[in-house]
This record gives structure tokens, sequence and C-alpha cells, in this order.
């Protein structure tokens, strides 16, 4: 069963002039350290950190239900299994509103999907529940 979708589209211009401005704070603040180190390795850097801005974003929207407001931005991680597939994990005020939200009984399920159509990045994620 579904308990949250949330979805964001980011323009990777923007991002690249906040990383111009900001060169180490704004990804400090924003990014945890493995997803900077992933970044690194990029050719793009702002676009790989357009999709992550987007997938915080649409997951703080699909925990919208939770109420909670007491998340970070690093609450919300996303990296890549070995195949490139991303996968999103949460800690902190985020794994605390996704609890709350997971009725006893279930585990939560994350789903993230990431795509962009530069300079545009977007972000798909369905929260689930499913029996233990």
């Amino acid at each position: 069963m579904i308990i949250g979708i949330g979805t964001d589209i980011c323009d990777a211009r923007r991002i690249k002039r906040v990383m111009e401005r900001f060169p180490d704070k704004f990804a400090a603040r924003i990014f945890t350290p493995a997803e900077i180190a992933l970044a690194s390795t990029k050719a793009d850097p702002s676009l790989f950190y357009a999709k992550r801005f987007a997938a915080k974003e649409a997951v703080y929207k699909a925990l919208s239900a939770s109420r909670s407001t007491d998340r970070s931005w690093q609450d919300a991680e996303v990296l890549n299994d070995e195949d490139g597939v991303p996968l999103l994990s949460l800690s902190g005020g985020c794994k605390t509103a996704l609890e709350a939200l997971t009725p006893d009984g279930y585990n939560a399920q994350i789903d993230v999907s990431l795509s962009d159509e530069p300079p545009y990045a977007v972000a798909f994620v369905v929260l689930s529940i499913v029996p233990k």
C-alpha cells in the first residue's frame, strides 16, 4: 500500500550558479559526504546534484503526511547500487517521519526514480508499506 508520493524538478543551471557562488558551503550543507564523494567522480557535478536535490525535495513531499518538520537535508541520501540504480536511504528526522507513517506489523519500502533532460532533473519517490 502506498503511504506517500513526492515529485520534484530542479534546474541544474540554478545548482551550478549556487555552487559557483558558494563552492564548498552549498554541497556540505545539503549533501552527505558519500554523495559529495560520488559527485566528484562525475563530469557534470551540477546535474548530479540537481537530481539528488530533487530527490530530497520529493522525499520531503512524500513524508508530508507525518506532519514532522524535524528534518535536515542530509537525512535523505541518494547513492547508487553496483548497477547504477539509485537508492534512497533515510536517517534522522526523515527516518523518524517514515516510522511514524508505518503501522505496526509492516515494513516501509522506498522507491526512487531519477531522470534528467539537461538542464532539468526530476525525481519521483514512492513510499509504501508491506506486511512483515
